[in-house]
């Protein structure tokens, strides 16, 4: 909210003070904003608190509540717990990547993941901190879009080496697969563009735009989960320089460095070697996270900035927040420089809901993006190279056109 806050426990220097007041204790203080805490800002440790969500007619949805207090439940306290993901700390049901399930979730269970609660909260309580101190000024926040682009297999066909080349017309024969037996010999003979080679048209959508553009790029070691060229490839590394020169570029760790500390050093090397930048925005391959391994990890690799927050089959909002905000370890009680984006759209969510409810890309995207205009928050999309047919294409500039402003 942009404002200084002075800390005391001594409640008659609270009492005398002509200052805003907010009287976070369990004692009763009269003409100020009353909270009453939970345990959870003063325990040390990970509990499992039992947790009952109530609906409320101006804060929506809430827990850990308080009795005869101005704010109904402990926002702090709340807050906390959903923007730490205290919830993955605990045991919970895995889908099959072994990643944390959205319908676990509280925000889904309880119907407030496609809300930014704290943002809602937030206000809320500057409203109630108006009513009572009218002169307090708060922070103007500024809407910011960023579209995020995932590389997780550069090219379809091309610059894959002689052995991979075989092997795919080999499939193709084996499966009887003529017409990608005949587009895989047409694009390596240069007579067709490769299907995933859609570099060119982002480009010049983002220059024409004027939007802030990032390039994840997967350079893992060969995988089940992970397919890109090789990082040694002249062409691949020409075209990660070549984007480099128009955006931002970051690295998508191969799914097999999630338990590898060594291994994910090794391919921020890679990409820092190549585009001759050091490398400080990150993106987990398939969002892999791991609380709080994925992040200590991506910490001591000299990642600054984390892109992971948010769910590969659900648009919404992870950490119910769409501010960025810097990622609190509750395993060791400590705050990090690490700085957490979060995204709540991704086009691949977006296709896989429009076949199910039958509604259009755009119907299903908008919701989403008013949601974090309505709280000048910061909307990030994702989106991969492989998606981009002319269909795709043509909803890409639409969806910029509307997120930018």
């Amino acid at each position: 909210m942009g404002l200084d806050v002075l800390l005391t426990i001594n409640l008659e220097e609270f009492i005398n003070s002509s200052l805003p007041k907010i009287n976070y204790s369990d004692v009763k203080v009269e003409n100020c904003l009353s909270i009453k805490p939970h345990p959870i800002l003063f325990d040390v440790g990970i509990k499992d608190y039992p947790i009952e969500v109530s609906n409320h007619e101006v804060f929506q949805k809430i827990f850990f509540k308080g009795h005869n207090t101005t704010i109904p439940f402990d926002l702090f306290g709340a807050s906390f717990w959903l923007l730490t993901r205290f919830e993955e700390y605990l045991p919970f049901k895995t889908d099959k990547h072994n990643r944390f399930n959205y319908k676990s979730s509280l925000a889904y269970q309880y119907d407030f993941i496609d809300t930014p609660l704290i943002n809602l909260w937030i206000n809320k309580l500057q409203l109630c901190l108006n009513e009572l101190y009218p002169n307090l000024k708060f922070k103007e926040h500024q809407y910011s879009f960023i579209s995020t682009i995932d590389v997780d297999n550069a090219f379809k066909y091309k610059h894959k080496g002689v052995v991979r080349a075989i092997a795919g017309y080999l499939h193709d024969v084996i499966t009887k697969n003529l017409k990608s037996f005949k587009e895989r010999f047409l694009v390596i003979v240069g007579q067709k563009k490769d299907p995933y080679d859609c570099y060119a048209f982002l480009i010049d959508v983002h220059k024409k735009q004027n939007i802030k553009a990032i390039y994840f790029f997967l350079l893992g070691d060969y995988g089940p989960n992970d397919k890109n060229q090789a990082a040694t490839n002249l062409n691949f590394q020409a075209l990660m320089k070549n984007i480099a020169d128009y955006s931002s570029v970051g690295i998508h760790p191969s799914y097999g460095s999630n338990s590898k500390a060594q291994q994910l050093k090794i391919e921020i090397s890679r990409l820092a070697n190549i585009i001759h930048s050091p490398v400080i925005y990150n993106r987990q391959h398939f969002s892999m996270l791991k609380f709080p391994q994925t992040y200590h990890n991506l910490l001591k690799a000299g990642i600054e900035e984390d892109f992971s927050m948010g769910y590969t089959n659900y648009n919404g909002f992870r950490a119910s927040y769409c501010y960025p905000f810097n990622w609190y370890n509750l395993e060791n009680e400590l705050l990090t420089p690490l700085t957490i984006n979060s995204f709540c759209v991704a086009e691949s969510t977006l296709k896989y809901f429009s076949l199910k409810e039958n509604k259009t890309l755009m119907d299903l995207a908008l919701p989403i993006i008013n949601e974090v205009k309505k709280y000048n928050g910061q909307l990030i999309s994702v989106f991969h190279n492989d998606t981009f047919n002319e269909d795709m294409k043509k909803f890409y500039i639409e969806f910029i056109e509307i997120a930018k402003k």
